[in-house]
Parts: C-alpha cells; structure tokens; sequence
C-alpha cells in the first residue's frame, strides 16, 4: 500500500507537523491525498500512527532528563508519604488522569474518528477553527505563569483538549494543548512543553493500539521501519526550533500559515483536485 519513497515524504510530514501547531494528521491526510493514497484505509490509519512512535522517540530523548526527574519523584512518592508534597510526584500523577478522558473518548468515537472524521473536508475546516482559537489564546493570555506553577486543573484542561484533535484532524493535538495552556494564563513555553508531555502517553497509546491494523493488512514492515526513523529525526530537530522560536516569538505565523493551508485545501477538494 505504501512503498518506501512514500513512507519518506510521510515521516518528514509526521516528524516536521507532529509537535509544531499545525496538524501533523491534517497535513498527513493532505500529502496522503496528493499521492493517491486513500486516507480513510484502515492499514493507512495504521501506519499513521505507528510512524508517529519516531516522533514520540524523539520527545522521549530530547526531554530524557526531565522525564527520569519526574518518574523518579513519582516512585519515591509511591513509596514515602513524605515525598508527596514535590511537585515533580504531583504532575506524574497528573498526567496519568489527563490521560483517561481522551482513551475514554477514543475508544467510544473510534469508528467516527476512522471514519466520516476522516474527511480532508473535516480537516480543512479544523484548520481554519483551530486558527481562530489559536488567535484568540495567544493575543489574550496573560502569559504570566510558569511550568511549576500549574495544578491538577491545567493539566486536566490541557490533556482533555487533545480531544479536540482526535474528533476534528486539522485542529492540531499541540495547537489545542499550548492554546489551552495559554488561556490559562500560561507563558508560552510552558504551554509548550506541556504539550509535549501530555502528548506522550497519548501518543505512545495511539501507536500501539493502531499496530495491529498496520501490520495485520499485509503492509511492509520495511516502510513503516523507515517512516518511523525519518520522523524521529526531523522531530528531533522540530522540538529544538520550536522550544527557542516561543521563546521569543508569538503563536501568529502558525496561525496564518494554518489559514493559508486551510482555505488552499478548500480551493483544492470545490476543485476537485483532490479526493476528500
């Protein structure tokens, strides 16, 4: 179903959308769609996700140090009552709740999700809704708090909002997780890198659970081995831009160059150029 070549462009796609607020599905159905590749298959869906685990490697590595200080404050909280107080335990806990509402949601809507969902129709209004979210958190947050001073509440916010991506391809799982976070009154790089943490379970979650489909369809194990490690690589180097680009810029190029993509994938489905 998908050669190698193909599994390239995808794992540059997945590795270059996947963190940045764009909509690494929507701009997966896009270049799926440019190259003739149905979108709405359920061993292309497969391979989707399974190619993100390079992405989700990727944010494993880079924040490797900060994920073994959580996991270790966490477990020393498991074991010591007196260690509960860190806020390190705390979060680990967090992200775990955050977690559920979206397998809870998932798993309920999945034939939605792989099915009328699916529509490139779907991801171009996502786009443009997604924008005009985006706008609004980032022109009218108060950007004042900082990654150690968040609660049970943000987490649960930010994490519930990757459900908003998981109905509506095209609304983006980080643009919806660092808009959340900036209407919280987030600073823009913690609603970042919260983004990427609660986008790790979810993510992780995601791939496994659409292994079988990839594999069980007859697929090649070869492309999806491929897309994997090209996206792991591109995402390395995203995740780096990203974290020193916020730090110094707004959220406003991602939303015009989402508005472009948007109404250009209009243009090209009234025209019939490609197949929604």
């Amino acid at each position: 179903m998908i050669n190698v070549g193909q599994a390239i462009v995808l794992g540059i796609v997945e590795g270059l959308t996947e963190f940045l607020p764009v909509s690494s599905t929507g701009h997966l159905k896009i270049a799926e769609g440019l190259m003739g590749i149905p979108v709405d298959d359920d061993a292309v869906v497969g391979f989707t996700a399974v190619i993100q685990a390079g992405a989700i490697a990727a944010v494993l590595v880079y924040f490797f140090a900060d994920i073994v200080r959580i996991v270790k404050a966490w477990g020393r909280g498991i074991a010591k009552p007196s260690e509960r107080y860190h806020h390190d335990y705390k979060f680990g806990w967090w992200v775990i709740f955050a977690t559920l509402p979206v397998v809870a949601v998932g798993v309920a809507a999945d034939d939605l999700i792989h099915g009328p969902l699916a529509s490139l129709w779907v991801v171009a209004g996502s786009l443009l809704g997604g924008s005009v979210v985006m706008w609004l958190a980032d022109r009218y947050g108060k950007h004042k708090r900082g990654e150690d001073d968040t609660s049970l509440t943000d987490a649960m916010l930010i994490g519930s909002s990757q459900i908003l991506a998981m109905l509506f391809p095209g609304f983006s799982r980080s643009g919806a997780t660092m808009s959340t976070g900036l209407l919280l009154g987030l600073d823009r790089v913690a609603a970042t890198r919260l983004s990427f943490f609660m986008g790790i379970p979810a993510l992780t979650g995601a791939g496994i659970y659409e292994l079988p489909s990839a594999l069980g369809s007859g697929a090649d194990p070869l492309p999806l081995v491929v897309g994997a490690a090209v996206s792991f690589i591109v995402a390395y180097a995203s995740i780096a831009w990203l974290l020193r680009f916020v730090s110094r810029h707004s959220f406003t190029s991602f939303v015009i160059y989402r508005v472009v993509i948007g109404l250009l994938l209009f243009g090209l489905l009234g025209a019939g150029e490609l197949d929604a």
